[in-house]
């Protein structure tokens, strides 16, 4: 049924271009779902525009019109973001995937929103170069997308999140306003920091057109320690001490054992039979000093773990990699029924606040009754929480309920209700909670009111982030 009149639907079509539009049910069934377990409305249509222009021809008119609009990319939201809440259209940004220009010297990289993380680091990697941000789902995952939700990694505890690569953007607001934002230099004091805020905000104040990230040169050498333990307390401990003894970690990773489980038979290693918990360090040097650094980290480890694994090899070390990767796809080989779903949590507290809070989350984890798994950053103090549950109402609540518990477990550890993964309408409640918890709630209203400025006509993205009364 159109939600919309069709001269306002003729206007649209026409600023986005025909061949741009697509109209048919069954090309636009596809966007009804994301990464997530949240379903969304089916879009009146889908926009895949060529360019910035056009985006803005058409979020004029929606505003207008009173045309609601959600914003995608890769569709590899975990939390419902890139969806449908509202009547409206979607407009789809996998068309602008063009690698603008290239510096060295000045160390940046400038692209449109759906250009691939892993296609980009692949043109990097010919000139020696990478872009830091590492999400498990970089294949698919777009530079667009990773800014929206600030995406993080395996690689966050040395290099943090997308929000320390972004120099600045080009951005079309709500009401279909072209604005740059930041410079192509390292550092400015030039007024507020717009760019800054349109870093996580989740298609909520317009759409990302061009963004310019910083690069870095590639590790000259990189080897990998692998570890196993009884107690994740001790793994909290030994990556403490690495870090304490100033060696700063590539990546640092933790893994329960059905996750293990999981991707075992990718791995090909030996893993003990007492292991309940993996630690996977990697360590980057010069080709000289790297083994010294390893063997550094192997003594401080060796106080926890009687077990250590040292792979230098390149291809043995991506195949590990790829396998921590893919731990989430992996994990579902361990439903019980065809029914069940696995809902992937994501919290962050400080890394000095990991083991105590980890111990709480399995205690909450088991007064529910609930099957679950749990892997992460340790280096960063990220938690997924990974549940199993099946797919109905009544699975659902009970979902909820656990991942509100959970995350006041993090709020007390003085930690966030989502490290990587955004908001979406999965944590609209979380969201609340965390700044109740603060006494900080008028921060929302302080939000609203940004959304506002870039959106006055609240079409981009409703119902997102903040609880938005259904009309």
């Amino acid at each position: 049924m159109e939600t919309y009149s069709s001269d306002v639907i003729k206007k649209i079509v026409d600023a986005a271009g025909k061949n741009n539009v697509l109209f048919s049910k069954e090309e636009k069934i596809p966007y009804e779902n994301d990464a997530s377990y949240i379903g969304g409305l089916l879009p009146e249509l889908v926009i895949i525009p060529e360019n910035s222009f056009q985006i803005a021809s058409v979020l004029k008119i929606c505003s207008q019109n009173g045309v609601n609009v959600t914003v995608r990319s890769g569709g590899t939201a975990l939390t419902g973001s890139s969806v449908l809440q509202y009547p409206g259209i979607l407009i789809n940004t996998m068309k602008m995937d063009k690698i603008i220009d290239l510096n060295l010297s000045s160390r940046y990289v400038v692209c449109q929103p759906g250009v691939r993380l892993d296609k980009l680091n692949e043109y990097l990697k010919k000139y020696n170069f990478f872009y830091p941000p590492d999400p498990a789902s970089s294949r698919a995952s777009t530079v667009g997308g990773s800014i929206s939700t600030n995406a993080g990694g395996l690689r966050a505890v040395r290099y943090g999140a997308t929000k320390e690569w972004i120099l600045g953007a080009e951005f079309v607001t709500g009401n279909g306003n072209i604005i740059s934002t930041g410079e192509y230099t390292l550092k400015r004091s030039a007024g507020y920091d717009i760019t800054a805020l349109l870093i996580g905000s989740e298609g909520t104040l317009g759409v990302l057109t061009e963004a310019i990230l910083k690069i870095e040169p590639l590790p000259e050498e990189t080897g990998r320690i692998l570890a196993f333990f009884r107690d994740i307390s001790e793994v909290g401990r030994a990556i403490s001490d690495v870090k304490n003894a100033g060696i700063t970690p590539l990546i640092a990773e933790f893994m329960d054992l059905p996750t293990i489980d999981s991707i075992r038979d990718k791995l090909d290693i030996n893993i003990p039979e007492y292991t309940q918990f993996m630690l996977m360090i990697d360590i980057d040097s010069t080709k000289k000093s790297l083994m010294e650094k390893i063997t550094q980290a192997q003594v401080i480890i060796k106080k926890y773990s009687n077990d250590i694994i040292v792979i230098t090899d390149r291809v043995k070390m991506e195949k590990i990699y790829s396998a921590r990767k893919g731990a989430y796809s992996s994990l579902l080989k361990q439903r019980e029924n065809d029914k069940q779903i696995v809902i992937i949590g994501d919290l962050i507290v400080p890394a000095s606040e990991l083991p105590e809070t980890l111990k709480e989350i399995g205690k909450k984890i088991d007064e529910h009754k609930i099957k679950a798994t749990l892997f992460g950053h340790i280096g960063d103090g990220n938690i997924h929480a990974n549940i199993f549950v099946e797919n109905t109402e009544n699975g659902i609540k009970r979902v909820d309920e656990l991942q509100m518990e959970i995350a006041k477990i993090a709020i007390k550890h003085k930690g966030c209700v989502s490290a990587e993964h955004g908001i979406g309408t999965e944590k609209n409640a979380l969201l609340y909670e965390e700044y109740r918890e603060k006494n900080s709630l008028y921060t929302l209203e302080l939000m609203k009111k940004i959304k506002n400025v870039f959106d006055p006509y609240n079409i981009m993205n409703r119902g997102k982030i903040f609880y938005e009364k259904q009309d």
